[in-house]
């Protein structure tokens, strides 16, 4: 079982405060997981060499979006020459800066092209367990895995009920639960409309029960000797993960 954080690259400040706070206060987290985002300056494969410092697993994420199908990936000699050895590759949204050149790259596409570039390479791909029918991600889910897929990191779940049915259609993969705090009405609404999220009716968008829940799901995943990765949106990292371990 692992247990993955995924923190934000701000700069590379921000980024060594926060690799040292988790480093030191909360030894059950082995893995750094890295969004690529367009807005700062630091890219996913980048601010990983940073957590190399810290911790022996790190994984950026890959955005297909950005990759050019026709040409080899833009950060494969970067990752060799530091040895990172896992990626997560998912779409990607759309940059609100146009003078970022997208493709019309899928996910598949980009697992394929990294198996083929760099031999030996562990590729996780992405489950939207809210994107469309659970039939649907079920199968796409089967392509990815028939495109080379190693394993899978899920959109934040907040129903356990809704882990287990999951569980029985990754039965045999390699999975990486997500669980992400949604404090503030405001964040509730985005996770509802845009994200097409169905909190269960216990749900309340404080801390508290927020960090209840993420106990839970490290118990179930522990029980399931799965992974799990721990996402604190808009949260502050240690109140967060001081709440989850107290006492495991």
């Amino acid at each position: 079982m692992r247990i993955a954080i995924e923190l934000v690259p701000r700069d590379k400040e921000s980024l060594l405060n926060e690799l040292n706070l988790v480093k030191k206060h909360y030894q059950a987290v082995d893995t750094i997981n890295i969004p690529d985002l367009l807005r700062y300056e630091l890219r996913s494969w980048e601010a990983c060499s940073l957590a190399q410092s810290s911790y022996r697993s790190v994984i950026p994420h890959i955005r297909a979006i950005d990759i050019n199908l026709d040409k080899p990936l833009p950060m494969a000699e970067y990752l060799i020459a530091n040895q990172i050895q896992e990626v997560l590759v998912i779409t990607g949204d759309p940059p609100q800066d146009m003078r970022w050149k997208i493709y019309p790259t899928t996910s598949i596409d980009v697992i394929r092209k990294f198996k083929a570039e760099i031999p030996g390479i562990k590729v996780y791909a992405g489950i939207d367990q809210y994107r469309e029918s659970m039939r649907k991600e079920a199968d796409y889910i089967k392509r990815k895995i028939q495109a080379g897929a190693d394993g899978f990191f899920t959109q934040p779940f907040f129903d356990l009920r809704l882990m287990e049915i999951y569980t029985e259609i990754l039965q045999g993969q390699e999975v990486y639960w997500g669980i992400s705090p949604v404090t503030s009405e405001k964040s509730l609404h985005y996770w509802e409309t845009k994200n097409n999220v169905v909190f269960p009716a216990s749900f309340q968008p404080n801390l508290e029960w927020n960090i209840a829940f993420a106990r839970q799901a490290l118990d179930f995943t522990r029980q399931t000797q799965a992974n799990i990765y721990f996402m604190p949106i808009r949260t502050n990292v240690d109140q967060y993960l001081q709440g989850i371990f107290a006492d495991k």
